[in-house]
């Protein structure tokens, strides 16, 4: 029972919040590593995708990755209705005068991040896991093809720069949920953060970019 109300106090929520964001981040480096391959070719693209598909490893990994991102949304919409109902106290919305942009739209950005996972299931996961034509239409050809619509292209682009905002404010307060940030350590923390939402956000953001101006380029 202590363990059940600590966790569904504001600490116990913001710890899991920290645990699961970590989880999350260290897969977003796992895919934008596989995508990468996406400039070596239809082959290597091809392989490295059913390399991840047949891993047992990552087979369980998946649902535990699912498990993490439903965990996540519920523990991070249960702390904004807290945060919500401790506006009429002074100190709340003194922090909330300086506290950052991240910070501030963590629950907006969070949804519009779920609204584009569920149209990338859509677009991507679905069609290169279940489709029946698979054989027909490489995973190389599902992603490229994609990008050929500017419109896909633009919103993919667009939720990684959201995606940029809520990472930029969640890696560091991950930190300080944890305890392992303190006034020597958030320099380096916050330098580290922006390393990392660079190399995310720029890294998918660059791919999907290249490959629309080459198919648009070719035709």
């Amino acid at each position: 029972m202590n363990q059940c109300h600590f966790i569904q106090s504001s600490v116990g929520s913001k710890i899991v919040m920290a645990m699961t964001g970590f989880f999350l981040m260290s897969f977003l480096l796992l895919h934008l590593s596989v995508n990468l391959f996406l400039f070596s070719g239809e082959e290597s693209f091809n392989e490295a995708v059913s390399f991840m598909r047949k891993n047992v490893i990552v087979k369980i990994l998946e649902y535990v990755l699912a498990l993490g991102f439903i965990v996540h949304i519920l523990f991070g919409i249960r702390l904004h209705f807290k945060n919500r109902k401790s506006r009429g106290n002074r100190n709340y919305a003194m922090q909330q005068s300086i506290s950052s942009f991240g910070s501030r739209t963590m629950i907006y950005t969070g949804f519009l991040i779920l609204c584009f996972l569920v149209l990338h299931l859509m677009n991507f996961m679905i069609p290169m896991k279940y489709s029946s034509n698979h054989n027909l239409n490489s995973d190389y050809n599902v992603v490229i093809s994609l990008f050929k619509n500017p419109i896909y292209t633009f919103l993919y682009v667009f939720s990684f720069l959201i995606l940029g905002i809520h990472l930029n404010h969640g890696f560091q307060s991950s930190f300080q949920s944890l305890g392992l940030s303190n006034k020597k350590r958030l320099y380096w923390i916050q330098k580290l953060g922006c390393i990392y939402f660079w190399i995310i956000c720029s890294g998918f953001s660059i791919i999907a970019i290249w490959f629309f101006l080459i198919q648009w380029e070719t035709n």
